[in-house]
């Protein structure tokens, strides 16, 4: 599939940015703050747009990517079932042997600091797969 005109010549994070904003309701105001508590947990990640469309948060491999539904927001972890999760944040694609996904639906809280740790950990993970 080509890119329409108006992705031509854009970075990733501005096609995240106009996702977002098309969004226009709670799955954009969610996403952008995904997309914040990643780059808190991990200053270094890098924002791809990957896919046809899905955002995408690297550092030595995939970290997760964040997708918009109809009535949730996803953040799926690429090594996510080789993560620990202590806060039982993981509630979809719990039956793969490599993924785990986070479905958010409107109006619920994100628990913060747990995700943060996820993240962190995905990258630590990442990071030690690079090495070996």
């Amino acid at each position: 599939m080509e890119k329409s005109a108006s992705q031509k010549g854009k970075s990733p994070s501005q096609l995240i940015d106009a996702r977002i904003k098309d969004l226009g309701d709670w799955r954009g105001q969610l996403l952008s703050r995904l997309r914040a508590l990643v780059k808190e947990a991990d200053p270094e990640a890098v924002e791809e747009w990957k896919w046809r469309g899905v955002p995408v948060w690297s550092h030595n491999g995939v970290i997760c990517t964040g997708e918009a539904y109809k009535s949730v927001v996803k953040m799926t972890f690429a090594k996510g079932a080789a993560l620990n999760d202590p806060s039982g944040l993981f509630n979809s694609s719990l039956d793969g042997n490599t993924r785990r996904a986070i479905d958010f639906h409107e109006g619920e809280e994100i628990d913060e600091e747990p995700l943060k740790t996820l993240i962190r950990a995905a990258v630590s993970l990442n990071k030690s797969k690079a090495q070996s």
